[in-house]
């Protein structure tokens, strides 16, 4: 394979969608900062990436202001008449309709990043998707795929295919790559979302269309559920990896899971050109399954537990669960199963030297397939992550956040911000967070090889965890961790989705950006 190398500028936005990330540079080029840039990116993401997130979607984000490192859980709550007694009798959430959307919390954090961050005018951040939302835009290659698989699954959701086949339902498929799409009900939406700072969507003619078109429907969200919504600042964690601390965000998200499995990591040791070897490879699959176990039966929508947290801050807890891996041999450790889902991710940095790492999504492709009349915005169906199981962490409770699996990462060297980045797709992402950081910080690979490197992944599938190789994977690799007993059997549910990954480093007196060939975005700069 042909190595690719970093974009390499003083000023940088990388994403999934190279019109977004360029709506990003044109606020750079235009007196804001990186906040700004990652907003008006994440703006436009709604619009031109549809499949993967929305405006009915849930964000969490860090930043670095150039001084400190600073946490935001824009992600929303169960309805408050939701419990465990109104899914009586199913064995899971549901994954469509209306009885699987959530608060959608996006919003109200595009609106708190800006106001306490930006530069900009927050309606200015709205101009490239307004436009493309109003004029149109020409679909892009894998969107365009998954937006014909998700057509499939949703034709049947009232108002999905009226809204996001309008031109091409006669037809019954999605539109091709190339073809221009339009959404002029959302442009509308974005404008009215735009001139009020973002209150119309949780207290005015948008959140009334919500709440009326959830009634009419006869699901629990409700007007009082929108205008209680509220942004929470939060305390990044924090957990040493050799000479670096890397950074993630608490509960409602997993983003512990990356920091436990870094943590055991560090009890060991690897040298550059070990990077990929099985045994270092054994060794990371080994300490992300850990971790997931920890994770999966301790973290839920709530306040974070000292027995959640304990990897992190007891080294003997740590020492204990390092010590439950064998150097030579796979094991299954249990634990729960993270969800899939479909997800964005925005990373922006600046040359007075602050970065942004932003994380948006709907879950589970188009979300819940919901499309509230008249606006254009289709819904997340972020109420499927909850669990049905009495008494778990993550169980399912009015008001409550369910357990998230979107997280943004950030990494500190010499307590400045060295790399930001962020792997989509459910389950992948923690793991794909560990693959990047060992190469970039152990490895010393620059942010681009390491993003491009291929991938592995542990999945829960046929009753029992497996080890899933992306095409191309090395096969002397894959060969040597069969040998150890790790199980590569056909794809689970996470199938051949090895995720889009996304990352800016520090690279001297520039920052070095890298855009995944996995997906269709860029990165771009200047």
């Amino acid at each position: 394979m042909i190595q690719r190398t970093p974009t390499i500028a003083r000023n940088l936005v990388a994403t999934s969608q190279h019109l977004a990330a360029q709506a990003g540079l044109d606020a750079l080029r235009h007196g804001g900062n990186a906040i700004d840039a990652a907003l008006a990116t994440a703006i436009a993401l709604t619009v031109v990436e549809p499949v993967s997130n929305g405006v009915g979607g849930d964000l969490y984000a860090m930043v670095w202001d150039g001084q400190q490192a600073h946490g935001f859980n824009a992600s929303g709550a169960a309805p408050a008449a939701w419990s465990p007694a109104r899914f009586a009798g199913r064995a899971t959430m549901p994954l469509l309709g209306w009885e699987s959307v959530t608060v959608p919390g996006a919003v109200a954090g595009w609106a708190a990043l800006s106001s306490r961050f930006g530069a900009l005018p927050f309606a200015r951040l709205f101009d490239a998707a307004v436009d493309y939302a109003q004029n149109g835009f020409p679909v892009s290659q894998i969107i365009a795929t998954k937006w014909a698989r998700e057509l499939v699954r949703l034709k049947d959701v009232p108002g999905f295919a009226s809204t996001f086949a309008p031109v091409f339902a006669p037809l019954g498929r999605a539109p091709l790559a190339g073809e221009t799409f339009r959404n002029e009900a959302l442009a509308r939406s974005l404008r009215l979302i735009a001139e009020s700072g973002g209150q119309d969507f949780y207290s005015g003619e948008l959140a009334k269309a919500l709440a009326t078109a959830a009634r009419d429907n006869g699901a629990a969200l409700s007007l009082n559920d929108l205008q209680r919504h509220r942004v929470e600042s939060m305390q990044v964690l924090r957990t040493p990896y050799r000479d670096c601390e890397v950074l993630g965000l608490p509960p409602n998200t997993q983003g512990l899971v990356t920091l436990i499995a870094l943590a055991l990591l560090n009890e060991c040791e690897v040298t550059a050109d070990a990077v990929e070897s099985v045994d270092w490879t054994h060794l990371q699959v080994e300490a992300l399954k850990l971790a997931f176990a920890h994770g999966y039966t301790t973290l839920g929508g709530g306040p974070l537990s000292a027995a959640a947290l304990a990897p992190l801050c007891d080294a003997a807890v740590r020492q204990a669960m390092h010590a439950r891996i064998d150097p030579g041999r796979a094991q299954d450790f249990g634990g729960g199963k993270p969800p899939w889902g479909g997800t964005v991710y925005v990373t922006a940095a600046d040359a007075d030297g602050r970065l942004v790492s932003l994380i948006q999504s709907t879950f589970f492709g188009f979300g819940s397939g919901v499309v509230a009349p008249g606006t254009g915005i289709h819904l997340n169906d972020r109420g499927a992550c909850f669990s049905l199981e009495e008494g778990h962490a993550n169980q399912v409770a009015g008001g409550k956040r369910p357990l998230q699996t979107i997280i943004p990462g950030m990494v500190l060297r010499d307590n400045q911000a060295w790399a930001s980045l962020g792997v989509t797709g459910g389950p992948i992402q923690p793991q794909g967070q560990v693959q990047l950081l060992t190469r970039m910080i152990d490895g010393g690979w620059d942010v681009q090889r390491a993003v491009d490197a291929r991938r592995w992944k542990v999945e829960h599938a046929h009753g029992s965890v497996q080890l899933d190789f992306e095409s191309g994977f090395q096969p002397e690799l894959a060969a040597g961790l069969r040998a150890m007993g790790h199980r590569a059997d056909v794809p689970g549910l996470t199938g051949l989705d090895f995720g889009g990954a996304f990352a800016i480093s520090r690279c001297r007196d520039a920052w070095a950006g890298a855009s995944d060939p996995r997906r269709d975005g860029a990165v771009v700069g200047f």
